[in-house]
């Protein structure tokens, strides 16, 4: 059939023509169809690369049923829509499910058990040698390095000068000092 005479062919007709091994038919139809194919895809996932690679997809789905397509039953181009769709819901799907090996771990923020025993071990220590200092240094130390006050405020609460507050807080770490510096190793502190 002389290839004028083909272009008037409806899409069916081509599809039906290659079925039977007419070579023309098939570039025909693949001229018409495969821009058509082309901008649906493209609509449906906004990636010209992965649209390219479903539109390829979709033409040679439509090569391989030729031999099997009844004629009437649909037309040619509602099933390639349809195969377009389900082939970039496929490729949706994909985009928004990853592997779950590929998802790392959450990071675990409570600390660890061996990281407890030390912090329970470092309290209780601090605690002990807060008990050995006298009443008053005691009180100065928990006041200015425990609950962060200044040192007016601790004057103003313990009735001292901020001078003597000073006195106090220094003799207070000092003691602090000789009371858990040979047990820095055991509570895990490396630096001074």
């Amino acid at each position: 059939m002389p290839l004028d005479e083909q272009r008037e062919l409806g899409d069916e007709a081509l599809l039906l023509r290659f079925a039977k091994g007419d070579a023309q038919a098939a570039q025909l139809l693949t001229a018409r169809l495969t821009p058509v194919v082309l901008a649906h895809a493209y609509r449906l996932l906004g990636e010209p690369g992965e649209a390219q690679d479903v539109a390829q997809e979709t033409m040679l789905k439509l090569w391989q049923v030729a031999p099997q397509w009844r004629a009437g039953e649909a037309k040619v181009t509602t099933w390639l829509y349809r195969v377009v769709a389900n082939a970039c819901l496929d490729r949706l799907r994909k985009r928004r499910t990853v592997a779950l090996d590929a998802v790392a771990e959450p990071a675990d923020m409570a600390p660890s058990v061996a990281d407890r025993l030390q912090d329970s071990a470092r309290v209780d220590a601090l605690q002990g040698a807060l008990d050995g200092l006298p009443e008053r240094q005691r009180q100065a130390v928990v006041l200015r390095h425990i609950e962060g006050l200044s040192n007016p405020q601790i004057a103003q609460i313990m009735d001292l000068t901020v001078d003597a507050v000073e006195s106090l807080t220094a003799r207070g770490k000092r003691g602090l000092k000789a009371a858990l510096g040979a047990r820095k190793e055991e509570l895990g502190y490396q630096d001074d």
